[in-house]
């Protein structure tokens, strides 16, 4: 970050979080560095966030990683890049900083995740970087400047204030930056395959993507939701309307799609668990667009209608639960109104992270550095506040932290801002907790 040109960056941008007395000489000096390095990670958060990056702008997310590569390789990371054009995504950076004692003999093995693509394709009107009037140049707006380039910010900050004060010496760390967080390609088994290798020979993973606050407390996540996608399709019997709930034409396709979506709204609930229904079509014909964003439908009010479609999300809090609320819609699927059909196809996209013992601990960890920087506790956040994300993939192998990025607002939405104050405190934590794991 030291080549960026800081006469740009506005002073009040990058005000440093107040400096507190570590616990030791080298928690000290990382909280030195940090500071100095804020206002070279606020003009690098401008400039990236001014890249497009767009998951399927492959182009803008490789050049997102032509800034960010060179940042990690100066701080002695072996860097490489993995294209996924066979998938039609960019791909991954993948870095790793060994041990030089040997592998494992480093404390704790640390992966670090986050992603360089946003949900802002280039057709947004949303493209770049600004500060928000009336905000004393703390709260920044721009594509991605909350989920995630914040945190790819916060992320690198941290790595630059261990290496200054001499932590990232005797630190074993592994990054993996994938292109393609906000719409992944499939199969998984190939889109995520770095990621859940370099956690495999992990022990703890930090997930950069955006900090929680609640109720105006900042909130530490060790749990998401899945996100998965479901597909319903129905059949009936066309004919006149006159004949409809007859013994031979029977109910219809819309009826039979209403009885069974009415089922899921008064049968499924569950602690935890959401499920939304998001279009849908019915009548004499009725078809999907290609990308499932809309479709056409024809029709007669006289006219039983022979097909309808509907398709949805689910999130739940645990892969158990998943396969428990899928197997109670199949069965109310099954059960069909006279002379109609219907079948539920499920597409499960993101798993779920579910909370751990290992979890709290880290959780406890970081609140131990909190006292240490004078910051107040961090509670756990509730998952169903948080969507889904990478990190679920890599759950099973370790136990992680979810969002250790940048505090802001309004992610996936035009206008979405950053606290610019939250890059240094944010990096603090990270930086500090990193350490200590390398510790053991």
């Amino acid at each position: 970050m030291c080549s960026l040109l800081l006469a740009a960056v506005p002073v009040a941008t990058v005000a440093a979080f107040a400096q507190i007395p570590a616990s030791s000489p080298v928690e000290a000096a990382i909280v030195k560095a940090v500071d100095a390095e804020t206002p070279a990670a606020v003009a690098l958060l401008e400039k990236i966030v001014n890249i497009n990056s767009g998951t399927m702008n492959l182009a803008g997310v490789v050049a997102v990683k032509d800034v960010i590569e060179p940042e990690i390789a100066e701080l002695g990371f072996k860097t490489r890049w993995e294209p996924m054009n066979s998938i039609g995504r960019a791909g991954d950076l993948v870095a790793e900083h060994p041990c030089p004692a040997g592998t494992g003999k480093c404390g704790k093995r640390i992966l670090l995740i986050g992603h360089m693509d946003t949900v802002f394709e280039p057709s947004s009107s949303f493209q770049r970087y600004s500060i928000v009037p009336g905000t004393n140049g703390n709260v920044a707006t721009g594509p991605g400047v909350n989920d995630m380039k914040g945190g790819l910010v916060v992320m690198l900050t941290a790595l630059e204030a261990m290496k200054a004060a001499g932590a990232l010496d005797n630190a074993e760390i592994r990054i993996v930056l994938s292109g393609d967080e906000e719409h992944h390609g499939k199969p998984v088994s190939v889109s995520r395959k770095d990621m859940i290798e370099a956690a495999k020979k992990s022990d703890v993973a930090l997930e950069f993507e955006s900090g929680g606050i609640v109720e105006g407390k900042d909130v530490q996540s060790i749990s998401r939701r899945s996100a998965g996608n479901w597909k319903l399709e129905t059949t009936g019997r066309s004919g006149h309307s006159s004949q409809v709930f007859g013994e031979r034409l029977g109910d219809g396709a819309i009826y039979e799609l209403a009885r069974i979506l009415d089922a899921f709204r008064k049968e499924l609930r569950e602690p935890g668990l959401t499920y939304n229904v998001g279009l849908v079509l019915g009548g004499a014909t009725a078809s999907m667009s290609a990308n499932e964003a809309g479709g056409e439908a024809t029709g007669k009010s006289n006219v039983i209608p022979p097909v309808a479609l509907a398709i949805g999300d689910m999130r739940t809090l645990d892969n158990d639960q998943t396969a428990r609320v899928q197997a109670k819609m199949r069965k109310i699927v099954a059960d069909h109104l006279p002379r109609t059909g219907a079948t539920i196809t499920f597409d499960d996209g993101y798993p779920a992270m579910a909370p751990t013992e290992a979890g709290h601990t880290l959780v406890k960890q970081l609140n131990e550095i909190n006292a240490t920087l004078g910051l107040p506790p961090m509670a756990e956040m509730d998952p169903i506040l948080r969507g889904a994300g990478d990190i679920a993939f890599v759950a099973p192998y370790v136990p992680g932290l979810v969002g250790t990025g940048v505090m802001g607002e309004g992610a996936h939405a035009e206008g979405e801002t950053v606290f610019l104050d939250s890059i240094p405190k944010q990096a603090k934590r990270m930086a500090i907790l990193m350490y200590r794991l390398s510790k053991g």
